[in-house]
């Protein structure tokens, strides 16, 4: 199993979206399989096979804990990391004020992601940022692929909305006839 750690890690990553969590969920499914080597030797198939593992490990994870009232809280930069990034700023002012405006960017883009359930956000991210296909999403979720095909349409629908809000916070501008 060990060829597969980075890819279960990174598709742990996808799911929590916290370096630590997926560790500790990387971990736990690891721990969970270990007495059964014997059978999982007998699969062909052995990352997606692992990766839906994970996946539903991860659900019960996310329902148990929404049964017991606990509230994720978004990333929180630590007071060291915001002097490395502003110390990462050459003397260039023009490439200071791009950097800014981009990572301003990304924060928002990143905000808006935050928004989406943990399934659109996941799906969202494998497919378009990993390049996960479409048939080996179906696969790990274990649902048919013209399901991943109008999750993946509704996802980006609703990722569009939610960023036109964000960005256009007044909504579009009416047109002015002349």
């Amino acid at each position: 199993m060990q060829p597969h750690f980075q890819s279960m890690y990174a598709f742990a990553f996808r799911l929590t979206g916290q370096r630590d969590d997926a560790e500790d969920l990387v971990q736990d499914v690891m721990v969970k399989l270990y007495p059964r080597l014997e059978e999982i030797e007998l699969v062909e198939q052995l990352r997606p096979w692992l990766n839906r593992v994970l996946y539903r490990h991860f659900i019960d994870q996310t329902r148990k804990k929404g049964r017991q009232g606990e509230v994720s809280i978004s990333n929180l930069a630590e007071p060291g990391d915001q002097d490395a990034f502003l110390d990462s700023f050459g003397a260039d002012t023009a490439d200071a004020l791009e950097c800014i405006s981009q990572e301003q960017m990304s924060s928002r883009v990143q905000q808006v992601l935050d928004r989406l359930s943990p399934d659109q956000r996941t799906l969202l991210l494998l497919h378009d940022a990993d390049g996960w296909r479409q048939e080996d999403i179906a696969q790990v979720l274990d649902v048919p692929v013209g399901t991943i095909k109008s999750r993946l349409h509704r996802c980006r629908a609703k990722l569009r909305e939610l960023l036109q809000k964000d960005l256009e916070p007044l909504g579009r501008p009416e047109r002015v006839g002349n």
